[in-house]
């Protein structure tokens, strides 16, 4: 076992990086220089022979810019390395990008006849028709993919350069971000409020940036979607999902009707900790006066045998992970926090990235990424470009990992730490759920303002859209109004957040499924996600049964976690 990325498996080197950079580049140059202004020329199988190596120079700028990224994501002093590649990919895909624009150029009935033959691509090719009202001119997108260096993606990178050096006060000691807001989870509330304090305190301090940086990609969003005639600051991320305005409205009104699980749930969370007031900082606070810490490796015989129990397959994949340099596992100075599972390219493998500090909620972390790196492995079959798994089918495999981990810890954990369980899963439930949605919620609002916000009006719309989640369950202190400020997917993809509430009620439904099915279950779920992105979230759900248009589908997941809420509520009682 190893605990660091293997890099190698990408490049032996930077060396290398730099020499397959120049022969990317050259294919680039080669494939525009031979079909740029010819594709209406091509019989519609000549076109797919064309669309495969359109698709292999993609894959293999994916796989460099991964190496670049990575690079940065360990160890923030790599900025500049990361910036450098990242003006080489853009120069390169200048090569590439008349490429859709000239497929989107075509007669209809040469297009109907492409797609009929599409294959694996054909779902790729449907939707690039569907983008064709919102492209624009080869010279204005040459503008805009040169200005996107120095645009929002420039501030996503101030963002995590900023809080990857971010220390924070804590018993003479300087923590990082992974590390602070593990206190959060301490027995001791002592602890919980002076790590809440000190996070609080920092966050304050670094407000105007913050604020900053907000502004910068609520600007550049709307004058982007202005530019490409959206019809709305949200309607990008909804194609980029494959789902309608509708289906997610949905979704969040019947969430949002639903807030009273969380008042319910904290009520009898305050009762059981015997505190006359719950506040923002005892939200994490364990059910057991001294939690355990977990090794890693522990921790990670746990998530195989849940694995192993449900699929062979699953289990074969999540062991090569461990095995082979897929993970980076524990904190590091200038490491950058939270967690993740990159897809690389279909001609490797993805690369996880985890803060491992020995928690219980941890092992549930290891679970949702390799959920993830399992779904991205599987579907490499059906290529580069079918591969990219819209985010409300993407967040399904990461849900659906962490219930296989619940259910078989259920079986083993001793009954005097089934409370301390359940609650920590309802825990993890709600933040994926309903607290998502009010990240979604307060989204709309700083959205929906014009102009530039004040750090006031961010706090205002903050602590607004949480009350009506918590419905004075828990008391908000005063600091906790900054903590909007620390949320990456406000910064690196506006309106992602909905997202992880679609794949919780999707995986709650099937769950359910898979408890009535068993095995029949098994073969139509790998099929699902070996399906990749290749077909729309609403067909490959509909094969489960699913329709995600309906308005009462969301409400089986609901139902779910209420059941769920209810076994909590008789554990408690007994």
């Amino acid at each position: 076992m190893t605990t660091q990325w293997k890099l190698e498996d990408l490049y032996k080197n930077d060396k290398e990086l730099d020499k397959s950079v120049k022969k990317i580049e050259k294919e680039a140059k080669n494939f525009q220089k031979n079909y740029k202004g010819n594709l209406k020329q091509l019989t519609p199988k000549e076109f797919m022979e064309v669309l495969k190596q359109y698709e292999n120079i993609l894959n293999q700028i994916s796989r460099a810019a991964t190496y670049a990224f990575l690079k940065f994501a360990k160890n923030s002093d790599n900025g500049g390395f990361y910036a450098k590649y990242s003006q080489k990919f853009t120069d390169i895909q200048e090569y590439l990008l008349f490429f859709e624009l000239e497929f989107n150029k075509l007669d209809t009935t040469k297009q109907k006849e492409i797609v009929k033959v599409g294959g694996i691509y054909k779902f790729y090719l449907q939707n690039l028709i569907k983008e064709k009202k919102h492209q624009l001119s080869p010279g204005e997108e040459k503008i805009l993919l040169k200005k996107n260096l120095t645009s929002s993606r420039a501030f996503s990178r101030l963002f995590d350069e900023h809080f990857s050096r971010m220390k924070f006060d804590f018993e003479d000691k300087k923590l990082s971000e992974e590390e602070i807001l593990s206190k959060l989870y301490s027995p001791d509330r002592k602890i919980r409020k002076e790590a809440a304090d000190s996070l609080s305190k920092k966050l304050e301090n670094n407000l105007h940036l913050t604020s900053y940086i907000y502004n910068m990609i609520k600007t550049d969003l709307k004058i982007e979607c202005e530019i490409r005639k959206y019809k709305s600051v949200e309607e990008p991320r909804h194609i980029d999902n494959k789902i309608t305005q509708k289906s997610v409205d949905a979704l969040i009104n019947t969430t949002s009707k639903n807030f009273y699980l969380v008042k319910k749930y904290y009520d009898i969370k305050k009762e059981i900790l015997g505190y006359d007031t719950l506040y923002d900082y005892d939200r994490y606070a364990p059910y057991l006066a001294n939690e355990e810490e977990i090794p890693f490796g522990e921790a990670k015989e746990m998530v195989l045998k849940s694995f192993k129990n449900f699929s062979p397959e699953f289990y074969d994949i999540a062991n090569k992970a461990f095995d082979e340099g897929w993970c980076d596992v524990f904190p590091k100075d200038k490491k950058r926090g939270g967690a993740f599972s990159h897809p690389a390219s279909v001609d490797t493998h993805p690369f996880v990235m985890l803060n491992y500090t020995k928690k219980r909620r941890d092992i549930f972390t290891i679970a949702h990424e390799l959920g993830h790196a399992i779904h991205q492995y599987l579907s490499r079959d059906v290529g580069y470009l079918g591969s990219d798994t819209p985010l409300t089918t993407s967040e399904t495999a990461s849900v659906f990992a962490e219930m296989l981990l619940f259910d078989d810890m259920k079986k083993i954990t001793p009954k005097e730490e089934l409370l301390a369980l359940y609650g920590g899963k309802l825990e993890d439930i709600f933040a994926t759920l309903f607290r998502q949605i009010i990240f979604t919620t307060f989204e709309r609002k700083v959205h929906s303002k014009k102009g530039e916000l004040s750090p006031n009006e961010f706090n205002e719309f903050w602590m607004e859209e949480n009350e009506k989640m918590f419905q004075n369950s828990v008391k908000l202190t005063e600091h906790y109004k900054y903590w909007w400020s620390y949320i990456p997917h406000f910064i690196h993809t506006p309106f992602y957040c909905y997202a992880y509430s679609y794949g919780q009620l999707l995986v709650m439904a099937l769950y359910g499924l898979y408890k009535k099915e068993g095995e029949s279950f098994k073969k139509k779920y790998i099929k699902f996600l070996s399906s990749g992105g290749s077909k729309s979230p609403k067909v490959l759900i509909k094969s489960f049964g699913f329709d995600i248009d309906d308005v009462s589908f969301w409400q089986i997941g609901i139902d779910e976690v209420a059941n769920l809420l209810e076994e909590f509520k008789e554990l408690k009682d007994k």
